[in-house]
């Protein structure tokens, strides 16, 4: 897929300090780095990988983002994958446990959204798990409804999943 027009960077929301969310390889070291630590998450709040469905690779996914903070620190990730009827999903939205609540998120979640409108998405989708406490409230707090289970989540009794129309 090839990446949208998007500006080079965005700073974030005064609430995140210094932060600054470029577009970056999926397969970089530094997003290896964090969705690796991702995975050592969820891993071991469900006892190993159960992830549904096709995994997201270069290939798949439309546009992936790093926020790092003024001295160039990998803060968090987050990209979008173009599932049906040009709707993008949200994968490998993280950020490591000592940056959060100081707005990373938000900012990172403004960016996926402003990359989905520049792809031409009407809506945007997401999977969480039942045991992400923390990423169920951000979600709510954020506009996103509750949806049925959608793809490879249908059926399985620990992913959440939910909506935003854009």
């Amino acid at each position: 897929m090839t990446t949208p027009e998007v500006s080079p960077s965005t700073p974030s929301s005064p609430d995140a300090g210094t932060v600054v969310i470029d577009v970056e390889h999926f397969d970089s070291p530094d997003a290896q780095r964090l969705r690796a630590a991702q995975r050592l998450e969820i891993d071991r709040a469900y006892g190993g990988d159960t992830e549904p469905g096709e995994k997201p690779t270069a290939e798949s996914i439309a546009v992936f983002f790093l926020a790092r903070d003024e001295d160039g620190t990998p803060l968090g990730c987050g990209g979008l994958r173009v599932v049906q009827d040009g709707i993008t999903e949200i994968k490998r939205m993280y950020v490591r446990p000592e940056s959060r609540g100081a707005g990373v998120a938000a900012a990172l979640l403004r960016r996926l959204e402003e990359a989905a409108i520049d792809l031409g998405s009407p809506a945007l989708v997401l999977e969480t798990g039942n045991e992400q406490k923390r990423a169920i409230g951000f979600y709510e707090r954020e506009g996103f409804s509750r949806i049925a289970n959608f793809g490879p989540y249908a059926g399985v009794p620990t992913s959440i999943c939910y909506s935003k129309v854009l």
